[in-house]
Order: structure tokens, then C-alpha cells, then sequence
């Protein structure tokens, strides 16, 4: 049962259709003066404004208790962010789970989910129903990621959001069933895929269906 809140981000899963997700991703650029640091399984965005126009960002900047429902200075949610790569001043090109702020490499690359078809496994912050299926979402960051060797994200899907509303960013298309998460747990796990994606027309969405 889930029975505790452990927020742990965005997991891929699979893709629409019952593909498996085989681990691809696309690398999009970080600037060297990003300050902001992003976790294993952080929503990311494409920048639209200013001297970092086009790079790449967290999806929201804050860290804690921050509802995240829009773009927030960005294009649109352009996937999850499962890992990075530099190069280091001693150890040469180098992987990392999470990007650190104040990494002042110039060649930081993030490695991004960003399959508009791609399906990911995060936990509510409350319990969901069944009626919740169909419905949109906004994520919520309850908690600070985490570091060290524990280096995931602390984003939980935001149970109070659910709604139509097409400008929430993911919509809720399944439920984990397993011994450890079930329909109706105190802090339930869903599958969702991203509603308003960078790389689906318009980045606004469609409309969830509606809450029985």
C-alpha cells in the first residue's frame, strides 16, 4: 500500500500503445550560468526568454510547496530530465544522475524523455478514485529533492488539481496495481502522459475528461 508520502518524480515506463520504453532520449543544452539545480525525474522545459533563450530549465524554480500548473517562462514541457553530461576540469566527459547548480562547464548537456507518446509513473500527494481517469493534473513540489546518492526528484502530481482544465500539464491515463500501490491509497500512484507537450502543436493541451 502506498501508505507515505515519498514523492519521487517522473518515472518513464512506456510509450501509448503498450511499447516499451527502451531509455531514449534527446540532449538539450544547459547554460553554463543555470543556477538552479534538477533532479532525476524533474519536469524540464526549453527556455523562451532572454540570454538563455532556448536552453534548457527546470520546469518550475522553486523547491518547495509550488504548484506547478503553466509553462512558466518557458516553450512547454519538453519531457523528464533522467541525467546529464560535462566535462570536468579533472576527470574528462563525465554522466551525472542530477545537474548541480553552479556547475560552470560550458558544454553541460541534459539527457530528456521527450517522446510526446511517453508514459511516466509518479505518486499523488492525497488519495485518487478511479473517477480520477482521464482527468489533467498539475504537479506540486511537496518536498526538496533529494541529494547525495539519493538524487530524485521530490515532484508528486497535485491531487486537489484535478480537473478539465486543458492548460494542466499532465493527464492521468492509468493506475499502479501492484503489492505495493493500489486504487484509492492514502498517496496513490498514476500513470500519466504530458499534456501540454513542447513538441505537440500549440503546447496548450486538450481538455481532461470530467470528475464523476
Amino acid at each position: 500500500m502506498a501508505a507515505t508520502l515519498a514523492p519521487y518524480g517522473l518515472r518513464p515506463i512506456n510509450l501509448l500503445g503498450g511499447q516499451g520504453y527502451a531509455g531514449s532520449t534527446r540532449l538539450y543544452a544547459i547554460s553554463p550560468s543555470y543556477a538552479v539545480t534538477i533532479q532525476y525525474g524533474d519536469p524540464v522545459i526549453i527556455i523562451n526568454t532572454g540570454s538563455t533563450r532556448g536552453y534548457l530549465a527546470r520546469f518550475n524554480a522553486t523547491t518547495t510547496a509550488t504548484t506547478v500548473t503553466s509553462t512558466g517562462g518557458g516553450f512547454g514541457f519538453v519531457g523528464v530530465f533522467v541525467g546529464c553530461t560535462f566535462t570536468d576540469p579533472t576527470y574528462g566527459k563525465v554522466f551525472r544522475q542530477n545537474y548541480t547548480s553552479g556547475n560552470t562547464a560550458s558544454d553541460i548537456q541534459g539527457y530528456v524523455v521527450d517522446d510526446p507518446d511517453a508514459l511516466f509513473q509518479i505518486q499523488a500527494d492525497d488519495t485518487l478514485a478511479q473517477t480520477a481517469l482521464g482527468c489533467n493534473a498539475a504537479l506540486i513540489q511537496t518536498v526538496a529533492g533529494n541529494s547525495g546518492a539519493n538524487i530524485n526528484s521530490g515532484v508528486a502530481l497535485d491531487a486537489s488539481s484535478i480537473a478539465t482544465t486543458n492548460t494542466l500539464p499532465v493527464r492521468i491515463v492509468d493506475f499502479v496495481n501492484s503489492t505495493t500501490s493500489q486504487i484509492g491509497d492514502a498517496y496513490t500512484d498514476v500513470i500519466v502522459r504530458i499534456n501540454t507537450h513542447f513538441h505537440r502543436t500549440g503546447n496548450t493541451g486538450s481538455a481532461g475528461t470530467a470528475v464523476s
